[in-house]
């Protein structure tokens, strides 16, 4: 166990113990680090007018973001799952939109959601539906980042799609002469044969979702106008911090700023919360599955 055990020290232990103790330094990364207590950690909470957005915008993209990408993932795995014909086709159109590099698959969406001279918004007016300003409107900007999240299903899609062949199909036969309808075949054969797989992808988003940072900071310059560069200053979080996420403050704190013990507590609280919503997802764990067998 050696081998694991160093790269887990080094990797993982060293790293959260030197969070924590730069956490209570006053440390710019060129001069010794000074010890100043908890300073850093009521700055972030009670000076700090950023931290607060950043995370009530982080738990909305882990809650209605992640909640969307499984639902939709596993709607999309169960419809390919009954195509007859062109099951491939439809299967690598869906899993496409998944091997888009997350810069170039956010350029292309900004650009049809801009509210002047995007085909989205042009369709929704021909049609005579309200036109949002989406990535130009705090109160649309993170819808619009859930859709594109929702656009990037492929890859719950392939696992939903596993699991759901998996499902023993006299399971369905035995429910149809039982009389089940088709949303209790849902209910009481799909969702139980399949909880640990939807356990996983709420685990395994919601730990993404904590380091959602290259779409929204993207989206955010190329929406404002501000493509960054020499002499070029630019405060993420356009409009109105409703992009600004957790990990943007972590590396503005640290690699503009140059707070190094600031930026080490919002990713003590990164990891905090992390852990947390793990733990909770694992303790029900027990109850999805056990509600299945019971059935």
């Amino acid at each position: 166990m050696s081998p694991w055990l160093i790269g887990f020290g080094v990797f993982f232990v060293y790293p959260l113990v030197s969070t924590v103790y730069f956490s209570f330094m006053k440390y710019d990364g060129l001069n010794p680090p000074e010890w100043r207590g908890t300073d850093n950690w009521s700055y972030v909470f009670t000076d700090f007018p950023s931290f607060w957005p950043a995370l009530r915008n982080t738990l909305w993209l882990c809650v209605v973001m992640v909640g969307c990408r499984v639902v939709f993932g596993l709607g999309v795995g169960m419809l390919i799952t009954k195509i007859k014909r062109g099951a491939g086709i439809f299967r690598t159109l869906f899993y496409l939109p998944y091997l888009a590099p997350p810069v170039a698959a956010t350029l292309a969406f900004v650009f049809l959601l801009n509210p002047g001279t995007g085909p989205v918004n042009s369709l929704l007016e021909a049609v005579g539906l309200p036109a949002p300003s989406w990535f130009n409107d705090a109160s649309w900007s993170k819808p619009a980042l859930t859709l594109l999240a929702v656009w990037g299903v492929g890859d719950l899609m392939v696992i939903f799609m596993a699991a759901l062949l998996d499902v023993p199909k006299e399971q369905y036969e035995a429910a149809e002469l039982d009389g089940a309808s088709a949303w209790q075949r849902f209910r009481y054969v799909t969702l139980p044969n399949i909880s640990p797989i939807v356990l996983f992808a709420v685990v395994t988003g919601v730990i993404g979702a904590m380091q959602y940072y290259t779409q929204p900071i993207v989206a955010s310059k190329i929406a404002s106008g501000v493509m960054g560069g020499s002499g070029v200053t630019f405060v993420p979080g356009y409009p109105d911090d409703s992009t600004l996420t957790l990990p943007q403050l972590v590396y503005s704190l640290g690699f503009s700023q140059f707070n190094y013990g600031a930026s080490c507590v919002v990713a003590l609280v990164l990891f905090v919360l992390s852990t947390a919503f793990t733990a909770l997802l694992m303790r029900r764990r027990g109850g999805l599955i056990g509600s299945g067998d019971r059935t």
